[in-house]
């Protein structure tokens, strides 16, 4: 590993750290809520991951901002998207949508708390995102306007516009019948809208104009869809034990994916392809601090999990 890698792999590690230390306290211990729901609803929220979103929340505030202020005023909304997410989790892997007993590693949510709690765990979490981004207006870091927008964001990209989209996408998706255009479509919601959020909203909380923010949600969709495909190539040569997942899953499924399509290692140079793109992007936003996200860039294209 050299120092570059060593570096970003660092920042990561003591990122998620922070955001693990956050989301001990996202749900409020005073609440009255039946012991088995957030029994449920903390199992999948502690799961751990790689907790790439929040982190691009807080990674793009710094680097419009050029400092870790920005970062500390955007927690809040960090812990939303990880909300948004872990739910979105919880429902795919459901029997009526990919029917997956495993994820990262441990039973999926309906194996351990039965289907009806899983299904209420995700709601609620879902519900729950909404009420985190007005904290960081309340804390002072963010402006009321600010948090609107954000607040707008996320129902439009988490919703049937971008990732609820993208998941019934998917479920009327087969091998022999989707097309190239409709499978970029459905990562694109699937997955990247939510990436676009996070870098967007990190970006709006940092200050940014509404140039950087056409660049950055350039940069974002593209790395968000280059994720996608690593996940698709992963799927067929990952490592089990490193993917807390069985692999072959799509094929199982008879699931289209990208390298059922257009090959492995086509498949492979997309990627590249993709990440070159944001990169771009990322020069053309002119950020005082850019550097952490395209670390993160490089990061996501040479990932093994």
């Amino acid at each position: 590993m050299n120092a570059g890698e060593s570096s970003i792999h660092s920042y990561l590690t003591i990122s998620k750290e922070r955001i693990e230390a956050a989301l001990a306290h996202a749900i409020p211990a005073d609440w009255q809520v039946p012991a088995q729901l957030r029994e449920s609803m903390r199992y999948s929220l502690d799961a751990g991951g790689k907790r790439l979103r929040p982190i691009l929340v807080l990674t793009a505030a710094e680097a419009v901002q050029g400092e870790a202020m920005a970062a500390a005023s955007a927690m809040p909304v960090a812990c939303a998207i990880e909300c948004i997410h872990t739910y979105s989790l919880i429902h795919d892997d459901l029997p009526a949508m990919d029917d997956d007993d495993y994820r990262r590693g441990k039973l999926t949510n309906h194996k351990v708390y039965g289907e009806a709690m899983a299904i209420l765990a995700g709601d609620a979490l879902l519900t729950h995102a909404f009420s985190l981004i007005p904290r960081a207006a309340r804390a002072g870091g963010v402006s009321a306007e600010i948090a609107i927008s954000i607040v707008e964001d996320l129902a439009l990209y988490a919703g049937a516009a971008g990732m609820v989209g993208g998941q019934a996408a998917d479920m009327e998706g087969e091998q022999g019948k989707t097309k190239i255009e409709e499978l970029e479509y459905i990562h694109l919601h699937k997955t990247s809208d939510l990436v676009v959020f996070s870098v967007t909203a990190g970006a709006r909380i940092g200050g940014a104009t509404e140039a950087q923010l056409e660049q950055l949600a350039r940069f974002a969709r593209k790395i968000g869809l280059a994720f996608q495909i690593q996940d698709d190539i992963l799927d067929l040569t990952g490592d089990e034990t490193k993917l807390g997942k069985k692999t072959n899953s799509d094929v199982e499924q008879s699931k289209v994916t990208y390298p059922y399509l257009i090959g492995l290692e086509e498949s492979r140079q997309l990627v590249a392809k993709l990440t070159e793109e944001a990169k771009e992007a990322l020069k053309l936003a002119d950020l005082k601090s850019p550097e952490r996200l395209q670390q993160i860039a490089d990061y996501l294209v040479g990932r093994d999990h």
